[in-house]
C-alpha cells in the first residue's frame, strides 16, 4: 500500500490533493530495490518441462549420431576382417553402410542442420560467376610474371646485402 506524501511546500488543499493523487497512482516499490520473495509469483513464467523435453531430444540425437558412427566403423572392420573375400563385395558393404549411417545421422538435429547447410552452399555456388577460360589464362600469366619479378627483386637484394656485408664491412673478397 502506498502512502501519500505531502510536499513540504504545499500551501493549499488543492495542491495537497494533487500530490496525493500523483503518489497513490504509482505502484509501491521496495525501499532498497529488492525483489519479492517469490520471484515467479504471477508473472507468467513457464515450467521447466520444455527444457526437459529438449534435453531428451538432445540425448536421442547423440544416440543417433553414435549409432551412425558405429555402423560405419563396423563396416570398415568387416572390410578388414574378411580380407580374403571379394574386394567388390567388401567395398559394396562399406558403401551401403556409409549410406545407411548417413541416413541415420540425417535424422538427428545436427544432421538436418548439416543438410540445410549443404543445400544453402549449393545454392550459393550456383550464384557464383566463374571466369572464362581467357580470363583464367590471363590471371595465371599475371601471377607467374609477378612471381618472377619479385623473385628477381629478392635475389638482387640478397646479392646487394651479401656484397655489403662481405666486401665492404668484412673486407673478404668472394
Amino acid at each position: 500500500p502506498s502512502v501519500p506524501v505531502l510536499s513540504p511546500r504545499s500551501s493549499s488543499d488543492g495542491e495537497r490533493i494533487r500530490n496525493e493523487r500523483l503518489i497513490t497512482d504509482f505502484r509501491p516499490v521496495a525501499q532498497f530495490g529488492r525483489a519479492a520473495v517469490s520471484k515467479t509469483a504471477g508473472w507468467g513464467f513457464d515450467s521447466l518441462l520444455a527444457c526437459q523435453i529438449g534435453a531428451q531430444e538432445e540425448v536421442l540425437d547423440k544416440l543417433k549420431l553414435a549409432a551412425a558412427a558405429l555402423i560405419v566403423v563396423a563396416a570398415v572392420a568387416v572390410f578388414y576382417v574378411f580380407g580374403g573375400s571379394s574386394a567388390l563385395l567388401r567395398t559394396g558393404i562399406v558403401i551401403v553402410s556409409v549410406i545407411v549411417g548417413a541416413g541415420v545421422a540425417l535424422t538427428s538435429e545436427p544432421g538436418r542442420n548439416a543438410w540445410q547447410f549443404a543445400v544453402g552452399m549449393r545454392t550459393e555456388i550456383r550464384k557464383v560467376v566463374w571466369p572464362s577460360r581467357r580470363e583464367t589464362i590471363q590471371s595465371t600469366m599475371v601471377v607467374i610474371a609477378l612471381v618472377i619479378l619479385i623473385g628477381l627483386y629478392l635475389w638482387l637484394l640478397d646479392m646487394l646485402s651479401l656484397w655489403t656485408v662481405y666486401d665492404l664491412i668484412l673486407g673478404i673478397k668472394g
